[in-house]
């Protein structure tokens, strides 16, 4: 595929040491792909980034260009070098973090997709996932993966496009056709065909990868009629995934680390113990709790997933995923014009004493944990003659804290920890109202991190570690910066009748 310099747009530099090597990570994220260039100080001295288009072509349904993807990918990783001088002669090694669930499949002889990327988001299967439920499977599925029958994993979406385009059943019998999460996408592009393989974090949100025999299940591939020889191999998060082709990057660094979007954050704050726990206001918010050797069955809405592989071990996570944070303020930009930037959301909140009785449930494709209702619709309640544009921004941007707050509270139930602080990053962290109100909900503080890049960071640690650029994670505790603070101080009573308000207009947007 070629893809001219001509072509490539803008590229943040911090700055260029002299002499040295770097660990380049790939971030391909739902809204953008970015690459970035990690020194041994955890430092961030280049990055470039583009943006990827998303299609609606139905209500619910959610889809993006896998050649796109690829081709964006390796231009910000074409121009990460030009622009920075940091070229792959001087690169140790390459770590990728993806956007999870998010479902290729394509054709093993020519490479071409058969169709769209289904991206995460996409409810298209719920149909395929309300007759999972009615048969009975739902606690066949939780006790083998820890996720519950819904839309958001990969299992259903290969089922989709296997039963949905022309000819893929028949293909993929045959044992014509390829599946890959993006991470599987971009490595066997990148690797010249050589290589069809995931990580185990990756693997673990399919629906179809046993978490504790740490292998694809067979009643699992039955129940969905995937055929097992679409599948990749599936590799510990730092290992061995092949080198870069020489058509792509001249020296051909190895591709060292891999990991999901959301497990490469929890590595990226450092989140080694159980009870570490972060949360990612991106597209999304995600939010993930270490729990160690123990895989913690939720009670409450919340999955239990593979959190970090690492040297022959595993440690789980418990995890709640609200499906709209950054995606519901870019939707008051693009879709209803009531915001020119994302930047401007913080100062319209803070020009309001309080959201005047206004709440926005950001239902836009269902509700995640812990509800898990994927025909729930967005709505907001509340409105009065005296509310205006900053009323409707400010519900929006509460909406997030108030999300995270469901999740975390039954987080801490299901594993009986209390949490002291909560580690925040993601674009919307860098919000300071949102994280002021968040401290004021979880009456804890929230810390956030001082680069703000930790998903790709944690991507870098597990390349880095996999080739002796980084001694131990020791090391990159040592190395961690915490950034700004927020503590609590709203009065509790004001934050009971919040909570209320927000969990009366929850009930009207469920569907049952």
């Amino acid at each position: 595929m070629a893809v001219t310099l001509k072509d490539l747009s803008k590229v943040d530099v911090a700055y260029n040491p002299t002499g040295g090597r770097y660990i380049m990570a790939l971030d391909s994220g739902t809204t953008s792909v970015r690459a970035v260039i990690v020194d041994e100080y955890d430092c961030i001295v280049a990055q470039a980034s583009r943006r990827i288009k998303t299609f609606y072509p139905r209500p619910g349904w959610v889809e993006q260009d896998p050649m796109e993807i690829l081709a964006s990918q390796i231009a910000v990783m074409m121009e990460v070098q030009f622009k920075s001088g940091i070229h792959s002669d001087r690169i140790a090694a390459i770590g990728i973090t993806n956007q999870r669930e998010t479902t290729v499949v394509w054709d093993r002889d020519s490479g071409l997709p058969v169709h769209n990327a289904i991206v995460w988001q996409c409810r298209r299967t719920s149909e395929i996932t309300d007759a999972l439920i009615a048969d009975g499977m739902s606690d066949i599925i939780r006790d083998k993966t820890g996720l519950m029958p819904d839309p958001y994993f990969s299992g259903t979406k290969i089922k989709w496009i296997l039963d949905s385009v022309d000819g893929a059943r028949a293909a993929a019998d045959a044992g014509e056709l390829m599946f890959g999460t993006i991470d599987t996408w971009l490595i066997y592009n990148l690797t010249g065909g050589m290589v069809h393989a995931t990580d185990y974090t990756n693997a673990s949100r399919t629906m179809l990868f046993n978490i504790h025999t740490l292998e694809w299940d067979d009643e699992l591939l039955e129940l969905l009629d995937v055929p097992r020889s679409m599948l990749p191999e599936v590799k510990w998060s730092s290992d061995d995934y092949g080198s870069v082709s020489n058509e792509i990057m001249t020296y051909g660094p190895s591709i060292t680390g891999v990991a999901g979007d959301q497990q490469a954050s929890l590595f990226g704050h450092c989140c080694f113990r159980p009870g570490c726990t972060k949360n990612t206001y991106g597209t999304g918010c995600f939010m993930l709790m270490n729990t160690g050797d123990t895989c913690v069955k939720s009670e409450r809405g919340l999955v239990s997933t593979i959190g970090i592989a690492l040297d022959g071990k595993i440690s789980y996570a418990l995890e709640g995923s609200i499906f709209h944070a950054g995606a519901t303020i870019q939707w008051l930009r693009d879709k209803l014009g009531l915001l020119s930037s994302t930047k401007e959301a913080a100062d319209l909140c803070k020009s309001l004493e309080d959201n005047g009785g206004c709440y926005l449930v950001p239902a836009f494709s269902g509700l995640g944990a812990p509800w898990w209702d994927p025909d729930a619709r967005g709505l907001i309640c509340g409105l009065t003659g005296a509310a205006d544009r900053a009323t409707i921004v400010r519900a929006a941007c509460e909406s997030m804290a108030y999300q995270s707050f469901d999740v975390l509270h039954a987080m801490q139930l299901d594993a009986g920890v209390q949490l002291e602080i909560l580690s925040v990053d993601g674009g919307a962290s860098r919000n300071d109202f949102i994280m002021q109100f968040q401290a004021d909900l979880l009456r804890i503080p929230v810390e956030q991190t001082e680069n703000v890049e930790t998903t790709a960071l944690g991507a870098a640690y597990l390349a880095g570690l996999a080739v002796g650029y980084w001694e131990d994670l020791e090391e990159l505790e040592q190395n961690r910066v915490p950034g700004r603070r927020f503590e609590p101080q709203m009065a509790e009573g004001e934050v009971a009748r919040n909570l209320s308000g927000w969990h009366s207009a929850v009930d009207r947007a469920r569907s049952r």
